[in-house]
């Protein structure tokens, strides 16, 4: 090829038609080298999801505490209703008090699993945050006195009425109880319906998550597992209660 056929071709204009086909080629090379999604939008919906995602086991267990809460939060009010006629009402007293047995150790445990997580530097559970300065201060008392009063309770049930000191730390340990569990409920009460209502729903309990993040708190939200466990730790106190629940007529004639 001669100098001026090079030139000559170098020099030739390249077509309107020839410019769209390279442009083409161009697009579909860039297009072979990036990931499918391109979306700006939908990258942003599936960080929310991945976000969410992580935030589920903070979340989860703040859900399965907070249900849990309230279905004690019930029986703990029928049980005190209880101490009122506590001649009348002795065998629903200790029945009660033996089915409180599994939420109660649920409850805790949640709150345990929490302060576990947090504490050994988990992501989700770091980023939600500990709980407010009182509530952190009065949790482990509360724990301790839930210990001793069922723990009392438990103990007058089996030895029965007689002399010992079980009748008394059961008093004293459940006038203490009462006052710090009623802190805690007026600390925690007003998000309850909130936590329930987003449970109850599948949806998040943050306003302004929609689509996507709907989506994954459904799937990725265990609320059947934390049904389960709650309908399981029912079901254990109610077997204890029926297992025990014969030992308030050593009682009743001292009522």
């Amino acid at each position: 090829m001669t100098v001026s056929t090079i030139r000559h071709y170098r020099a030739r204009p390249v077509s309107r038609l020839r410019v769209q086909k390279i442009r083409a080629g161009v697009n579909r090379a860039v297009n072979l080298a990036t990931p499918p999604i391109r979306n700006l939008a939908v990258w942003r919906r599936l960080a929310t999801v991945n976000s969410v995602s992580s935030m589920d086991g903070a979340e989860g267990n703040e859900r399965l505490t907070a249900i849990t809460g309230a279905v004690l939060l019930v029986l703990l009010l029928v049980e005190c209703y209880t101490i009122l006629r506590i001649g009348r009402l002795l065998t629903l007293h200790v029945f009660l008090g033996m089915l409180l047995l599994g939420p109660v150790a649920l409850k805790a445990g949640s709150v345990l699993y929490r302060f576990a997580r947090y504490y050994t530097g988990s992501e989700p559970y770091r980023r939600k945050g500990p709980p407010a300065p009182l509530p952190r201060v009065i949790g482990p008392v509360i724990m301790l006195l839930t210990a001793c009063v069922l723990g009392s309770g438990i103990m007058l049930a089996v030895v029965g009425p007689g002399n010992g000191p079980w009748l008394n730390i059961h008093r004293i340990s459940f006038l203490a109880w009462a006052f710090f569990i009623t802190l805690h409920v007026l600390t925690y009460v007003w998000r309850l319906p909130r936590l329930l209502a987003a449970e109850a729903r599948g949806v998040p309990a943050r306003e302004g998550e929609t689509g996507y993040t709907h989506r994954a708190v459904r799937i990725l939200g265990g609320r059947g597992t934390r049904l389960a466990l709650l309908i399981a730790s029912l079901l254990v106190g109610l077997v204890i209660a029926l297992l025990t629940v014969h030992l308030a007529g050593n009682w009743e004639p001292n009522f």
